[in-house]
C-alpha cells in the first residue's frame, strides 16, 4: 500500500483533515501523517514556501511515496512544490485523487466514458503548461503526464468530443428507456446526496427485490445491486430497482454520492449519470443525519444548487442514520435546518426504522395519478385490457354485469389514457 502525506491550507480556522483522508483510504492509500497551513493561498506554492520544505523533511521522514493535498493545485503550483519534494513523490490534488477513485469504481461503458471525460478536461490546461515550461528547456514530469508532444493538445480536445458523442448516445437511449418505464406505468424515483449518506443501504431496504447487506448480483440483465459498505464513491453508476411502496409500482435508481468543493468540469462530466436524478418524478435527498449542524447545511445547500439547476422533480429531505442520535439532537437539527429541509422523513436505512413512513410519503408526493371508470364490452380484447390495467395501473374494481365489464382504476395520466384508446377501440369493434 502507497504510503502518502495528506495536507490541506485554509484561508481562515483550523483546516479538517477528516474528508480527505477518508478519501485517500477509500483509494487505497496508507496514510502516514498530515500537515495543515493557514495563510492567503501563496501564488506559486499555494502553501507558503517554508511550509513546502516543511512537507519535504516529512515526506522523507516517513517515507512517503506521494502527497495528497485537498486543496486545487493550479499546474504551476504542482511543478514547484514537485521540484521541492523528494525525487519521485508524486503530487495529487483533491480532484486528481477524486478521479482516481472514480476510475477505480467505473464498472459500466458509460461510467469510464465519464471518468476519462473529466480527465481529459483536467489534463487540458496542464498540457498547455507543460507546453510553456518545454519552451524553458524544463522536464514538467508532474501529473503522470509523460513528455510534452506539442500534438497532445489537439490529441485531448479529439478525445473530448469523441467520448461527448458517445455519451449523448449513452443519454438518448437512457431517456427512451425511461419513457418507456413510465408509458408502462412506473413513477422514476432517484436518491440523491453526498457520499456515505447511506443511499445504497436505505435503496435496499425499499427495493422490493433485495435484503440488507445482500450484494449478490440477481439481476444479470440490469446495473449490479447497489452495494451497502461503509466506504466513499461505492456507486458511481446508476443502480435501479423496483420499489415497494405501496399501490404505485415505483422505480427508485441510486446513483453517483456528491462530493463537496467539485469543480464546474468534474460535475458537468457526470452530467449524464445526474440525468436519473434530474428527470425522475421525485428525488428523495439523503442526508446523514449524524453528522454536525453545519456540515449538514453546508451540504444542504451545496445539494440543492446542483439539484435546482436543472431539476424539475419534486424534493423530499431524508435524514437518514437515526440510530446513532438521540430524538433530542434530531429535533434540534430538523428545527435549525427546517428552512433547507421542511418537513423531512427521518429514518435508518440500517435498521429500518420509519421506513414505512418514508414509503408513505413518497406515495404522496408522486405525481397524482388519475380515477378512472370504464365499461367494456364482454370479449377476450376486454379481458386483455383488464389484465394490462392490473399490470399498469391500481384496479380498484372489476364487476361483471351481463355482456359488460366494469373496471374502475387509477392511474398516470398517460395511462388512463392509453386505456381510453384502447376501451374506445373495443367498442367501436364490430360485434
Amino acid at each position: 500500500m502507497t504510503r502518502v502525506v495528506v495536507a490541506k491550507r485554509v484561508d481562515r480556522g483550523d483546516a479538517d483533515l477528516t474528508e480527505i483522508s477518508d478519501l485517500a483510504r477509500a483509494a487505497g492509500y496508507d496514510v502516514v501523517a498530515t500537515l495543515s497551513q493557514t495563510r492567503e493561498e501563496d501564488a506559486a506554492f499555494h502553501f507558503g514556501e517554508g511550509k513546502v520544505g516543511e512537507l519535504a523533511s516529512l515526506v522523507a521522514r516517513e517515507d512517503a511515496s506521494a502527497v495528497i493535498f485537498d486543496n486545487r493545485l493550479g499546474p504551476y503550483q504542482t511543478y514547484n512544490i514537485a521540484q521541492k519534494l523528494p525525487d519521485d513523490v508524486e503530487v495529487i490534488d483533491r480532484f486528481t485523487l477524486i478521479l482516481e477513485i472514480f476510475g477505480q469504481r467505473a464498472n459500466t461503458r458509460k461510467a469510464q466514458l465519464q471518468v476519462e471525460l473529466a480527465e481529459l478536461r483536467y489534463e487540458l490546461p496542464r498540457a498547455e503548461a507543460k507546453a510553456s515550461l518545454a519552451k524553458r528547456d524544463e522536464r514538467p514530469g508532474f501529473m503522470g503526464l509523460g513528455e510534452y508532444d506539442e500534438s497532445r493538445e489537439r490529441d485531448i480536445k479529439a478525445q473530448i468530443s469523441r467520448i461527448k458523442n458517445e455519451l449523448d448516445a449513452i443519454a438518448e437511449k437512457e431517456e427512451t428507456r425511461r419513457e418507456q418505464r413510465r408509458e408502462s406505468g412506473f413513477d422514476l424515483v432517484a436518491l440523491a446526496g453526498y457520499t456515505n449518506a447511506g443511499k445504497s443501504t436505505l435503496m435496499q431496504r425499499l427495493a422490493a427485490d433485495l435484503e440488507v447487506g445482500q450484494n449478490e448480483d440477481l439481476h444479470p440483465d440490469l446495473d449490479p445491486t447497489a452495494e451497502s459498505e461503509d466506504k466513499l464513491f461505492t456507486t458511481l453508476g446508476t443502480t435501479t430497482r423496483r420499489a415497494e411502496t405501496g399501490k404505485r409500482d415505483v422505480l427508485l435508481t441510486d446513483t453517483v454520492g456528491f462530493v463537496s468543493d467539485l469543480p464546474h468540469w468534474l460535475v458537468e462530466s457526470f452530467k449524464s449519470t445526474l440525468d436519473s436524478v434530474y428527470r425522475a418524478d421525485l428525488v428523495l435527498l439523503v442526508v446523514d443525519a449524524s453528522e454536525p449542524l453545519e456540515e449538514m447545511r453546508e451540504k444542504l445547500i451545496t445539494s440543492h444548487d446542483t439539484l435546482y439547476e436543472r431539476n424539475e422533480a419534486p424534493i423530499v429531505t431524508v435524514f437518514n442514520k437515526i440510530d446513532k442520535v438521540d430524538d433530542e439532537e434530531l429535533e434540534e437539527k430538523r428545527a435549525a435546518l427546517s428552512a433547507l429541509a421542511p418537513n423531512p422523513v427521518a429514518v435508518s436505512g440500517l435498521t429500518g426504522e420509519n421506513v414505512e413512513a418514508l414509503a408513505e410519503r413518497v406515495e404522496r408526493e408522486l405525481p397524482a395519478w388519475e380515477h378512472e371508470r370504464l365499461l367494456l364490452p364482454m370479449a377476450d380484447e376486454a379481458m386483455s385490457l383488464v389484465s394490462w390495467l392490473y399490470d399498469h395501473a391500481h384496479v380498484e374494481r372489476e364487476d361483471y354485469e351481463g355482456e359488460q365489464v366494469h373496471v374502475e382504476f387509477e392511474a398516470r395520466p398517460a395511462i388512463v389514457e392509453k386505456a381510453r384508446a384502447k376501451a374506445a377501440s373495443l367498442s367501436a369493434a364490430p360485434k
